[in-house]
């Protein structure tokens, strides 16, 4: 009769399907979340540096394009002056009156000149105006504004909800490893040495507002969790704390995005991008600005000495109803946007 053969069942190991699983789904976490820690520095990084450059750039335009604007605020109060003293100390028809002044509201309208709304001489022309009209582009742009504002203030509101529960889990491991570190609760000097170092990196962390950095000094500094790799109410616990530990470091990354975003966007982003694409074409911005800058304030001394012609009656009503020539080539183009979109059009 043949022998029977007994196989206890501890000589064979055999891992269950759903620790196995559980393993996979660990470790994809484990790579999540050293690749979201990573993403979050470089990002982080690169919205300091790209701050660092406006200000750069924004210290460099101030101290190039300041006297040119010096010379044209100067040379503006130098036209109304110069109106001002025409229309008091010249006798005109009314019709000739009435035209000087268009004159006048064209050079304020077209950017040559500051807007001056609460001028007498410009009264009558207002008064031109349709009132029906006026009242009704009125009423079309407070609706819009309107709209824009509830749109904004929505908008407010949401990233206002997002930013208290980012602060509020910040605060909450910042207190958690405040616990932990303080150097007050050491027990022996070198323990206490170690963990001022730590408190910095937790204070910096907490006043930058960089949740990632907290949880990444948690982990590191903290025992190692000592997890049984065959148990599997151990290894889902781990999954789940993965799991809202990327999903924060996440929401922290998008935020940054975001945030480097809108700072790109502001004025002054725009010309700190509009300056990195100049250069690469072999462009220098800055003196691209002074030089449209130095443009325009000849332009607007032409100007000044073609008012200034007709204060001494220098050219006739004729030819100072016609305009001044520089006026002609700027066609509906004003100075203003010209200096304002200089470093768009060098990009076209």
């Amino acid at each position: 009769m043949p022998r029977k053969t007994t196989v206890s069942s501890q000589s064979i190991k055999v891992t269950p399907l759903a620790l196995s699983q559980l393993h996979i789904r660990l470790e994809f976490l484990e790579k999540e979340h050293q690749s979201l820690l990573k993403q979050i520095k470089r990002k982080r990084t690169e919205l300091k540096n790209f701050v660092e450059q406006m200000r750069s750039f924004g210290t460099e335009f101030l101290n190039k394009a300041s006297p040119g604007f010096r010379k044209m605020a100067e040379l503006d109060q130098e036209i109304h002056a110069l109106f001002e003293e025409i229309f008091t100390t010249r006798k005109f028809g009314k019709q000739t009156l009435k035209n000087i002044q268009a004159v006048y509201r064209n050079l304020q309208v077209t950017g040559a000149i500051s807007l001056k709304p609460n001028s007498q001489q410009l009264d009558t022309l207002d008064e031109s105006f349709d009132n029906e009209d006026s009242q009704s582009d009125f009423s079309k742009e407070t609706s819009e504004e309107q709209h824009q504002y509830w749109q904004g203030q929505q908008s407010v509101d949401s990233a206002s909800v997002a930013r208290t529960d980012d602060q509020r889990k910040i605060r909450q491991t910042f207190l958690k490893l405040a616990e932990i570190f303080h150097p007050d609760k050491a027990r022996d000097s070198e323990t206490q040495k170690s963990h001022t170092e730590i408190m910095k990196e937790i204070n910096k962390a907490y006043q930058e507002g960089d949740l990632a950095r907290l949880i990444e000094i948690e982990r590191s500094q903290q025992p190692l969790e000592i997890i049984d790799n065959n148990n599997e109410d151990d290894l889902t616990r781990r999954c789940r704390t993965l799991e809202q530990h990327n999903q924060i470091l996440l929401a922290q990354y998008e935020k940054l995005k975001q945030e480097l975003r809108l700072t790109k966007n502001t004025p002054e982003g725009t010309m700190v991008c509009d300056s990195r694409k100049a250069t690469k074409k072999g462009i220098d911005a800055m003196a691209a600005i002074v030089e449209t800058m130095e443009s325009q304030i000849n332009v607007v001394s032409k100007i000044r000495d073609f008012v200034k012609d007709f204060r001494e009656q220098k050219i006739t009503i004729k030819e100072f109803l016609a305009g001044p020539t520089p006026l002609h080539s700027l066609d509906e183009e004003t100075i203003e946007d010209i200096l304002e979109q200089m470093l768009s059009e060098l990009m076209r």
